[in-house]
């Protein structure tokens, strides 16, 4: 058995009095994906940005490659391989394609105090990067902010994976996309999970998740409603528990005695 890339072991949060997270155990792995699931307040966006450094756990253990780690901060968990693209913060709309994917690690000329952007140098860079996971885009100086949702979700994987990311944490990069675009999305996901990373999906849709999905995480107010192999679940199961499982039994019972 390899070591996990990343294994949390009991998780928990709390702010003040309020608890966030409670009891939480997962692992991602190098080329699979491990797919977070649960409705707004289950505390999927809490435990992602425990694994993207942005806030520290209070209880339970965090490992990556197997070494008990505290992330003090995101670029902490970037100095660990771990990458993160936000739902609504992936790239700089107004800035271009290339800018975009150099963004943070910009290749210059020059020396010293005179070095300056090298701009040729960095629309070689983005258009190899994009070309390696199939993503064509033809003017490289068009705007990020002018292209589909589906392809800036990709051009923010491909400089994930360009620049090294051993794990990539997607946070509902199918939410606001139509099923054709967030088919795109999966697409690429699978080609960054096939390329050796390890990808954290977080989604409310068992439908994008279960065709991707290598481990499911089922999370319901802050505590773990289930957590399944692949071959432990099937997608009508997962969609019934993401549904609310015993919960939805009994409003549909209730429904049919008001019907009748």
């Amino acid at each position: 058995m390899t070591t996990p890339l990343i294994e949390a072991i009991g998780i928990g949060k709390s702010y003040g009095g309020v608890v966030a997270l409670e009891d939480v155990s997962t692992v991602v792995n190098a080329g699979e994906v491990t797919c977070i699931l649960g409705d707004n307040g289950a505390g999927k966006s809490t435990l992602i940005k425990i694994l993207a450094g942005v806030h520290q756990h209070d209880r339970g253990e965090l490992k990556i490659e197997g070494e008990p780690t505290h992330l003090a901060s995101p670029r902490a968990a970037l100095d660990h391989g771990i990458a993160t693209v936000y739902q609504d913060l992936a790239v700089v709309p107004l800035m271009s394609v290339w800018r975009n994917f150099v963004l943070g690690s910009e290749p210059t000329t020059g020396y010293g105090p005179f070095q300056l952007l090298d701009r040729k140098k960095g629309r070689a860079i983005a258009r190899k990067g994009l070309a390696d996971m199939g993503i064509e885009i033809r003017d490289m100086e068009q705007p990020v902010g002018t292209l589909s949702g589906g392809q800036r979700q990709c051009v923010a994987i491909a400089r994930a994976v360009h620049y090294g990311a051993k794990v990539l944490i997607l946070d509902e990069p199918t939410a606001a996309l139509g099923v054709k675009q967030a088919g795109v999305v999966l697409k690429y996901v699978v080609q960054a999970r096939d390329r050796g990373l390890g990808v954290i999906l977080i989604t409310h849709n068992p439908h994008h998740a279960f065709p991707v999905g290598d481990r499911f995480l089922l999370l319901k107010r802050g505590t773990v409603l289930g957590s399944y192999e692949k071959d432990e679940i099937d997608l009508s199961e997962l969609t019934r528990q993401m549904a609310g499982g015993a919960e939805l039994d009994a409003l549909q019972h209730e429904l049919q005695r008001v019907v009748s």
